[in-house]
């Protein structure tokens, strides 16, 4: 891979459109969210083990994460058993993605990536924002949360300015054709850096 960027921003900030606008212009995307989707489905490599140590969380042959949740709300201890199973799962998925686009610059989608120090394995972030007032209604308005679970999850994640300092870049993307510009931008910058090195 010639470049790996790591790609991070809090809920409702736009990652997910983002990290499509940074494929759409040839980059190779991994998404944490999706290597854990895979895991989790029937087949997936995560099946056997999370069985082996949470039968209840197994339905139809595939990781059910609602039974998982009710499980680790129960047992909080549970988490470092599931992540101690999950972790090296996705690392090697990872791995494997990196393997497969040997001339590609490469973008991580990662919600948590500052949290989980996975920034140190990147050659560049960018982390995606907007206004705490943007960001709020944009969540609110999927109609899948409450004002309360959208303030709990704020509450795990490292706070926007915190990332905002950490990134290589920052993308604002308080409109898509202001997104789109500004990683088009991101993406000649880093073809210059390789071009350079």
């Amino acid at each position: 891979m010639r470049f790996k960027l790591g790609l991070t921003g809090s809920i409702g900030m736009g990652k997910s459109t983002t990290a499509k606008m940074f494929q759409q212009l040839g980059c190779a995307l991994w998404d944490a969210d999706a290597a854990v989707h895979r895991l989790y489905s029937a087949g997936g490599a995560a099946v056997d083990p999370i069985k082996d140590a949470f039968p209840s969380a197994i339905n139809d042959g595939s990781v059910s994460r609602d039974a998982l949740k009710t499980l680790l709300s129960e047992d909080p201890s549970a988490l470092k058993t599931l992540e101690s199973i999950v972790h090296p799962l996705v690392q090697q998925d990872r791995a494997g993605f990196v393997a497969q686009n040997p001339n590609k610059i490469g973008v991580f989608d990662i919600p948590l990536l500052f949290e989980t120090g996975g920034d140190q394995e990147m050659d560049a972030v960018a982390c995606v924002s907007v206004s705490p007032q943007i960001q709020r209604d944009r969540v609110l308005a999927r109609g899948t949360m409450s004002e309360d679970t959208f303030a709990q999850i704020r509450a795990r994640q490292m706070p926007n300015e915190d990332k905002v300092k950490r990134s290589t870049y920052v993308i604002e993307t308080d409109t898509l054709d202001h997104a789109r510009e500004q990683v088009a931008a991101v993406v000649q910058d880093i073809e210059r850096r390789l071009r350079d090195a």
